[in-house]
């Protein structure tokens, strides 16, 4: 028998620096077991359970000796299931950060010179200090965190392997600090500490508007190096007086506009002791306080990945185009900066025009509230200073592109000068899926690859244009995330910024982190507040529970989920349309329950969508969406309060779903199933959202199918309904329609994206036009959620129990598929189905993992059970229920 593996805290693989008192413990169970029934966890600190009858695994609260700051624990794990006594795991650890404000002996500072200039030009300061070691080093921790972004160096060695520290959060409340190991980089005698500090999102440009100074017009650092030396004694190094700043070769650093860099201005060996720092300034030492520290539930953004070039071309004699192959968000590392004076511009674009050259007019945003397109920004620069080994790697933005223009290099690059520089937050893949056919194949991957293009700390819209962490983008695509990776903490770390973000009377902003600049005071607050977008408060909670078995996400967004339906409650008793109330001056008894006024984003995008006049379009009835919304959220809350032992609450929910369900029900559905408006996303949420009653639901089918065929067999579906338009045909009995959609290779469609090029999901369904011109955003991953598909009917994985406790294993071969394959790490462990047709004989084979069992439905209607382990089926392809 093995031992348990997996061990992981919270929802991390690397647990150090956690403010946490309570940290959550999992483990897998043994391969082959069924069930555990019981475990003894023990630590390093003395703490042993003894042997607790409990079958649970995941997410197991710490019971052990309370927790001081900076604690390291090293923890085990042995467990009884039904194939005996396990041996002890192999040890984990966790380690505690700064748990307490007066933990903190360091102050905050700031630059003695601010750095200054237009926004989205600002230089990056410089910050260091030296100090000496005089004892032997047991151990070292680095905890930092900053008003802008960080990089540190301890004697020349970079800090770490994060990015983007200490990452984006509603400033005004929570700000992330980052807990390090630096043992190996802290030497005998004299040290040096050095910090790059740049705008990043506090100071920086933000957003379609491009707003700056959204938390902030100064940057600021703190800082705290504790070193523990062998004879157990401490010495603590921390910012304060005696540091010293300068400005250096960051010229600029802006997430959007760019970095620039002159080499010929690097203070060469600053960030070692000895530099000569004369002519520097001394810092600013600022009262800013601790309250607000937090760690992150997320795993760092890092470097994850290279990408070696498909070409390097010249265009003319200024002119060179690097061809990654692959729109990905990141950064070009450059190896060969030319000679000293050299000046290089690196300007970052998704496609190339017609004369071969990089183009970005599509990225400049153009919107209703705008006097004109703004600049689109991703350009870097540097300027070279002769030195073998200099390399240009700008840390302090990042940008979405496949294409860059390399202006101003006398000699002809090639693909070893360059490396595409993937970075993103560093999760954990769990989901894989292939098939017989290599254009959905290609599909697939770009929609895998739009996901990791917008998971940079936050889940954007896009990495380049926007950037936005939109609440509605989130909840539509969470399903398919969180197959594909472990988006566990990611969505948390975010989910608490969605709660710090809701207005007094319950709105939800659109994007949260929310700015200033598009938030609660801003000429942009009117837009906030959206059904489906504000919904993701419940929605997102709800699928992290499922996927991750995390109770305690519900319980702790319970607040928000319930001042948001409050707000929708109050909206639908108090307030009617205007062109309702024209129509239908005395308000039917189930318009209390609609809700039809406020702004909403609608559907958006839907195929051959213009909004010509934007201001009727804010002022159009969206009642339909934003009552389907009501009856769905209702219903989530009624499931999740049942959970939480809410009953009463829960009670109340599940009545107020029936009346908004029964209130969608009399002003959009006839006693014939016909539904206002005719939309096929009308249709498909109806349908989704169980908004119909039972038997009328194959006419709302049909009439489905009927506006498909009308479209000549093309999807007519925007934002919110394309992720359910697949699933609903198939369990409506026209699962030959539904791979008729996907296969479809004519505008709008899935394969058109493909066959025109794209390696990642555009946001528009002609995000690139036959003529080949491309519009907004190429890397968008919401319609990509159409991959949910492949995963839940054609690779047949469907969770049944949270955490694929218990799942199902049903494909439903079709679209002349020969073969489909999918896989799933979950919580328990991998899951796996893979599936071959041969002329009409099917073969299965199916992976259960320990601790989980499986239902097995074949084509021909035969339903088996399994347990853990590997299991192969044979059946024919005809249903002979």
């Amino acid at each position: 028998m093995t031992a348990p593996r997996g061990l992981r805290v919270e929802h991390l693989d690397d647990a150090i620096g956690i403010r946490t008192t309570t940290p959550r413990l999992s483990w897998r169970l043994p391969d082959g077991a069924r069930e555990q029934v019981a475990y003894r966890l023990t630590a390093d600190n003395g703490w042993d359970s003894g042997w607790a009858a409990d079958g649970r695994h995941l997410l197991l609260p710490y019971a052990g000796p309370p927790l001081t700051s900076a604690q390291r624990v090293e923890w085990q794990v042995a467990v009884r299931t039904d194939l005996g006594e396990s041996p002890v795991s192999a040890p984990a650890c966790f380690e505690t950060g700064l748990l307490w404000e007066e933990d903190w002996q360091s102050s905050w500072i700031e630059p003695g010179t601010m750095p200054d200039g237009p926004k989205g030009y600002r230089p990056a300061a410089l910050l260091r200090l030296e100090f000496d070691v005089d004892r032997p080093v047991a151990s070292a921790r680095l905890h930092a965190t900053a008003q802008g972004l960080y990089e540190a160096f301890l004697n020349g060695g970079r800090v770490g392997d994060a990015e983007l520290t200490p990452g984006w959060t509603q400033y005004d409340a929570r700000l992330q600090v980052q807990t390090v190991d630096v043992t190996a980089s802290v030497q005998p005698g004299r040290n040096a500490l050095a910090v790059v500090l740049a705008d990043g999102w506090f100071r920086g440009q933000t957003g379609i508007t491009r707003a700056a100074d959204q938390w902030g017009d100064r940057l600021a650092l703190l800082a705290q190096l504790h070193v523990t030396h062998d004879d157990g004694t401490e010495t603590v190094v921390g910012t304060g007086s005696g540091w010293r700043s300068g400005l250096g070769h960051v010229v600029a650093a802006d997430l959007i506009a760019g970095e620039r860099v002159d080499l010929t201005r690097l203070p060469r060996g600053w960030e070692l002791p000895g530099f000569d720092d004369t002519g520097w300034d001394d810092v600013a030492v600022v009262e800013h306080g601790y309250a607000g520290l937090v760690d992150s539930a997320a795993p760092p953004v890092r470097r994850v990945a290279e990408i070696v070039p498909r070409s390097v071309t010249r265009l003319d004699d200024g002119r060179q185009i690097v061809d990654l192959g692959q729109n990905i968000n990141g950064w070009l590392r450059l190896t060969d900066l030319g000679p000293a004076g050299t000046t290089l511009t690196l300007t970052h674009g998704e496609w190339l025009g017609p004369d071969g050259d990089v183009t970005t007019d599509h990225l400049r945003p153009a919107v209703p509230f705008l006097p004109e397109p703004l600049p689109a920004g991703q350009v870097d620069a540097v300027v070279s200073a002769g030195v073998d080994g200099d390399v240009f790697e700008p840390r302090r933005t990042t940008h979405g592109f496949q294409y860059v223009r390399i202006e101003g290099h006398p000699g002809d690059l090639t693909v070893d000068d360059v490396r595409g520089v993937v970075v993103h937050t560093d999760m954990r893949r769990t989901g894989a899926f292939t098939c017989s056919d290599e254009r959905v194949n290609r599909f697939h991957e770009a929609a895998v690859w739009s996901l990791r293009g917008n998971a940079c700390d936050v889940p954007t819209d896009c990495p380049h244009r926007e950037r936005g962490p939109w609440t509605g983008d989130w909840q539509l695509y969470v399903p398919t995330a969180a197959f594909l990776y472990d988006v566990a903490g990611f969505s948390t770390k975010w989910l608490r910024d969605v709660a710090l973000d809701q207005w007094p009377d319950g709105t939800v902003a659109n994007l949260s982190p929310s700015t200033r600049g598009e938030g609660r005071q801003s000429p942009l607050a009117f837009l906030n507040g959206s059904a489906g977008w504000g919904d993701a408060a419940v929605i997102v909670p709800w699928e992290i529970y499922r996927a991750y078995g995390d109770e305690q996400v519900l319980d702790e967004l319970w607040p928000t989920m319930v001042r948001w339906l409050e707000r929708t409650e109050r909206k639908a008793h108090n307030r009617r349309h205007p062109d309702r109330a024209a129509s239908r001056p005395e308000p039917a008894p189930h318009e209390q329950y609609l809700v039809d006024t406020g702004f909403h984003w609608g559907e958006w995008l839907e195929p051959g969508e213009q909004i010509a006049d934007f201001p009727a379009w804010v002022a159009a009835d969206k009642g339909d969406v934003a009552t389907a919304y009501f009856v769905h959220s209702a219903g989530l809350m009624a499931r999740i309060g049942e959970l939480l032992g809410r009953d009463e609450e829960a009670a109340r929910y599940a009545e107020l779903a029936v009346r908004a369900r029964q209130a969608w029900e009399a002003e959009y559905l006839d006693a014939d199933g016909r539904l206002t408006p005719d939309t096929q996303a009308n249709h498909v949420r109806a349908l989704a959202f169980d908004l119909v009653p039972a038997e009328l639901r194959p006419a709302v089918a049909e009439r489905l199918v009927e506006l498909i065929r009308k479209a000549d067999t093309h999807l007519g579906t925007g934002f919110l309904a394309t992720p359910y338009l697949l699933p609903v045909l198939a369990e409506t009995g026209h699962l030959d329609v539904a791979y008729e959609l996907l296969m479809q290779d004519s505008e709008p469609s899935w394969l058109v994206m493909v066959d025109r090029g794209a390696t990642t999901v555009w946001e528009r369904w002609n995000g690139v036009s036959a003529d080949g011109v491309p519009y907004e955003s190429l890397n968008h991953y919401s319609k990509g959620a159409v991959i949910s598909f492949l995963h839940l009917y054609t690779a047949g994985i469907e969770l049944m129990e949270p955490a694929y406790r218990r799942f199902r294993v049903r494909p439903r071969p079709g679209g002349g598929l020969t073969s489909a394959e999918a896989a799933h790490d979950s919580p328990y462990g991998r899951i796996e189905s893979a599936w071959r047709i041969d002329g009409d004989a099917f073969s299965l084979r199916v992976v259960v993992p320990a601790g989980t069992s499986a239902e097995i439905v074949l084509p021909d209607g035969s339903v088996d059970g399994a347990g853990p382990g590997e299991h192969t089926y044979t059946s024919t392809l005809e249903d002979r229920r």
